[in-house]
């Protein structure tokens, strides 16, 4: 009975931090109003800073950072819901392994706890973090990730190209994974838009379409559409 909401960012536009999210993040949580807040992808901002900036934007929320508890794995398998923030990938997924903790968000989530990330929160979901967009300042034992997802995501995706700027687009990027994984899909979503796992369902929240990349072929994905098929992939 797993429910994971897996948001591409933790702003859309000028908009304050997680408004956008707000609602998503109220319907996810159903009720629920004590949450953990997992801070190790902060990088420039400690993780008492970073569980306040959670605390103050969402103030319906008892905000507890996990850094505040005594034993992190207990913690967790206690939490009514777990919230993971953006930051740097490399170095959250790098923390959650040195800490122990990969199987038991894995075992806590896939046990019914819901599960809210954002930028780097979810890109964990996915198969492997391989398609993250951020600098590897720290190298973790693996890059495997939390697996809730079969397939890889790219949080903040765009393809916008600056004028003058000669390298490679986002798209042209995430091409270059799938030219060497063919079979493994990719989907990108844009800030501001979401992807939700129910059960066995996942759909793609709006307000911006997504884009699937597998097979060296991109194709759009629209606003609520039912991505249940990749979670066979």
């Amino acid at each position: 009975m797993s429910t994971i909401l897996m948001l591409s960012s933790s702003r859309e536009g000028d908009t304050p931090y997680l408004s956008h999210a707000v609602n998503h993040i109220n319907e996810t949580l159903n009720g629920i109003t004590d949450v953990v807040f997992v801070p190790y992808a902060g990088v420039t901002i400690s993780h008492v800073q970073y569980t306040s900036m959670v605390q103050q934007a969402l103030p319906q929320l008892r905000v507890t950072g996990l850094h505040e508890l005594a034993n992190a794995q207990a913690g967790l398998k206690n939490a009514s819901a777990i919230l993971v923030g953006g930051g740097n990938t490399y170095v959250l997924l790098d923390t959650l392994y040195k800490l122990g903790l990969m199987d038991v968000i894995k075992q806590c989530v896939t046990g019914g706890i819901p599960y809210i990330g954002w930028s780097a929160g979810s890109n964990i979901c996915g198969a492997t973090i391989k398609t993250t967009n951020d600098m590897p300042i720290v190298e973790p034992p693996s890059f495997d990730a939390l697996g809730f997802l079969p397939f890889q995501i790219n949080p903040h995706f765009s393809n916008y190209q600056p004028p003058g700027h000669n390298g490679e687009t986002r798209e042209q990027r995430l091409m270059e994974f799938s030219t060497l994984n063919p079979d493994v899909p990719i989907v990108g979503i844009k800030e501001g838009s979401a992807l939700k796992l129910v059960n066995e369902k996942l759909t793609l929240l709006g307000p911006h379409e997504g884009v699937l990349i597998a097979h060296c072929k991109s194709q759009k994905i629209r606003v609520n559409s039912d991505l249940s098929h990749l979670l066979s992939s």
